[in-house]
């Protein structure tokens, strides 16, 4: 019977599937800034630091670790705290499939039961397919910071995309962290609300 598709927090024995996923991005494309590939046990630190206070997503489709997405702090001063910056990415096998739509579903619903009021994508110029993806689920653009990295032997620019995850509160209190609200009894529904987009 094949396997249903599924939306989860991500585990530690997740890090050499994610990193698979990432290697490829980093070395053969400008679109992650690094220019290293981070170890196993790098990306393992990034997953239990993030998980402490965000949602770090996996979404497996057949059986293996179709995409990942995940929130992050966007500045550290105090009176950003309502503001994250996301990232999805996608495994070059299941491209068009619908996964980082899917995955930035479930990763918005959980963001705003936290109590955060603006997702922030930065995308490095030129690509269209990311563009699309963060337009098609309410992103607008803001602005292109111009020769802000040197990646693949060019210099490359920074567009600025923002999502207004609900009206901004009079007086705000602190987000949530991921833990506790994964206590709550909604949070399966927030974790599979992405699931109908994937195409299998």
């Amino acid at each position: 019977m094949p396997q249903l598709p599924a939306i989860r927090l991500a585990r530690q024995r997740d890090a050499s599937a994610i990193r698979a996923i990432y290697a490829p991005i980093v070395l053969e494309t400008h679109i992650s800034f690094e220019q290293l590939v981070p170890a196993t046990a790098e990306i393992v630190a990034r997953i239990e630091n993030t998980l402490a206070q965000y949602p770090w997503l996996v979404c497996e489709l057949a059986g293996e670790l179709a995409g990942y997405a995940y929130a992050s702090a966007f500045r550290s001063r105090p009176a950003y705290q309502w503001t994250t910056e996301t990232t999805v990415y996608v495994h070059r096998n299941f491209q068009r499939r619908g996964i980082a739509r899917a995955l930035y579903t479930s990763l918005l619903a959980l963001l705003r039961a936290q109590g955060y009021v603006t997702a922030v994508g930065v995308i490095a110029l030129p690509n269209p397919a990311s563009i699309r993806a963060h337009e098609a689920i309410g992103f607008y653009k803001i602005g292109v910071f111009r020769n802000v990295g040197h990646k693949a032997g060019e210099w490359r620019a920074t567009g600025w995309w923002q999502l207004d995850l609900r009206a901004p509160p009079t007086a705000p209190e602190s987000p949530l962290p991921l833990p506790a609200l994964a206590q709550a009894t909604e949070f399966p529904s927030l974790l599979a609300a992405g699931l109908p987009h994937i195409r299998r």
